[in-house]
């Protein structure tokens, strides 16, 4: 078979986003880890623990005693993986709603939840005694669920510099094929930013760590956190891109790259904004993830949760601008997923199984939405923003169809001045107006204000609502004017 890409930008620009990816608009990310273990700060307590005068660092000692008696690895054992139960997982996901899931497959800890043949620190041959990638694979697959996995690799080049500072088991050559170069940092080690780029020998290691997920693993998806767009990285990217889009060829089955940053040129695989979102329709889809939690991407003893209609707001936000949502959970160390977050996903389910319709297989329209409530553009932003009125409306399209979901409880009507009968954007005439999730009559008007609803008392679901606008014509375009980021 002739390999259609080859490993440069230019060529990488043949690439499309499949349509499987576009329509699908929601997903599970999962953090789970060695770091489920001590459960305390975040998910960078590998980091953290090593690094003096954090908490974390005062807490391990505390709690477990010299990091030179008790390190890190010395965790690992008490993550059991008793209770896990990949199909049960999968079964939550699908009945939340879910349409792809992305478990983490190593995070920057250096621990491996696969069958790793590069090193011995492994879910195989510690912890859990299982390959949790390769079971998940199978569950999400027999739930008809898409597949991917996150690699957090190259991160681990220093993610364990703070302990080469002091007394600990980092700076014990035994376990030097764990702790990795834990190269020091170039100025101040708690400034992640500051880190030396990796070598070639590190950046090889690293590229045939993750081809081997992909060709063990056949994920759809590969995420890849931030620190990739190290400008040393860049020939390895272009490297992998080539080798993942030629393999998806043989595979027969559209997949996609995750980035952060500027690690990718624009066109060759797919933006991911961490925990934020973006103001404006963005031409080319795009990805946030974002978590449960607050406070961490990973189990932690005293998570704050954000509340489902938070979550399902920024959903219908995120998918109105042509964004996909990835939401995390994460697991306790013996595999079983949190009360609460089982809850939050399955209300979400709930509410796409009523109002599925108005997000799944949808494209934006002319514009996101309407509305007061102002949204702080790029990552770390999500817990920014005010909470959502009955004013805000975000937009969605399908066939001759537009959905207005209103993102806040409205009393008796609602208005969408956006439709009003001196639009600007309206370029063919209202037939007929419905809710969503009910089979209620709706009563309706237009005049310069705009398009006045009267809703039903009994309304089909908590939340947000959707009403269906059908068009006239059959013609109406639903394609996205190209707007700024």
């Amino acid at each position: 078979m002739t390999e259609k890409f080859r490993a440069s930008w230019e060529s990488l620009k043949q690439y499309t986003v499949p349509e499987w990816y576009r329509d699908s608009k929601f997903g599970i990310f999962i953090h789970w880890g060695v770091y489920a273990v001590p459960a305390f700060g975040n998910e960078w307590y590998s980091r953290n623990m090593y690094v003096q005068g954090t908490d974390e660092f005062k807490h391990h000692v505390a709690t477990y005693g010299p990091h030179s008696k008790f390190g890190y690895k010395d965790f690992i054992p008490q993550l059991t993986g008793a209770q896990f139960d990949a199909s049960a997982w999968a079964e939550l996901f699908r009945n939340a709603g879910a349409r792809y899931v992305i478990p983490v497959a190593e995070h920057h800890d250096g621990f491996a939840m696969y069958d790793s043949s590069f090193s011995k620190w492994n879910a195989v041959q510690m912890g859990p005694h299982r390959d949790v990638i390769g079971e998940l694979a199978a569950a999400v697959r027999t739930q008809g669920l898409v597949f991917g996995l996150s690699t957090h690799r190259l991160e681990h080049w220093w993610f364990m510099n703070g302990g080469m500072e002091c007394e600990s088991d980092v700076r014990d050559p035994r376990y030097s094929d764990f702790y990795g170069s834990a190269m020091p940092a170039s100025s101040d080690h708690r400034d992640r930013n500051s880190q030396p780029p990796p070598s070639a020998e590190y950046l090889d290691d690293w590229y045939a760590r993750t081809l081997e997920l992909v060709d063990k693993y056949q994920p759809q998806i590969v995420y890849f956190d931030w620190w990739i767009d190290q400008y040393v990285v860049a020939p390895y990217l272009q490297k992998f891109a080539a080798y993942y889009y030629n393999r998806a060829a043989e595979w027969q089955h559209g997949v996609v790259i995750n980035y952060k940053h500027e690690a990718f040129p624009e066109g060759v695989a797919v933006l991911d904004v961490e925990r934020g979102q973006l103001t404006n329709i963005r031409p080319q889809v795009w990805q946030t993830d974002t978590s449960v939690s607050t406070k961490s991407w990973g189990y932690v003893e005293g998570h704050e949760y954000r509340s489902v209609d938070a979550l399902i707001d920024d959903l219908v936000d995120i998918v109105s601008k042509n964004g996909n949502f990835l939401l995390n959970i994460g697991p306790r160390p013996d595999g079983t997923i949190p009360e609460p977050e089982q809850e939050i996903l399955k209300e979400i389910g709930k509410w796409l199984n009523v109002n599925g319709e108005a997000i799944y297989g949808t494209r934006p329209w002319k514009i996101f939405g309407e509305g007061p409530t102002q949204i702080p553009s790029g990552e770390f932003t999500d817990a920014q923003r005010e909470p959502f009125t009955s004013q805000d409306i975000r937009f969605t399209t399908k066939e001759n169809l537009l959905y207005a979901i209103v993102l806040a409880c409205a009393h008796d009507t609602v208005t969408i001045r956006s439709l009003s009968s001196r639009s600007e954007i309206l370029r063919a005439a209202i037939s007929d107006i419905s809710l969503v999730g009910s089979s209620a009559s709706l009563a309706w008007s237009q005049d310069e204000q705009g398009l006045t609803v009267q809703l039903p008392n009994e309304m089909p679901c908590e939340h947000a609502f959707a009403l269906r606008v059908r068009w006239a014509a059959e013609s109406f375009s639903w394609l996205p004017i190209p707007s700024p980021v």
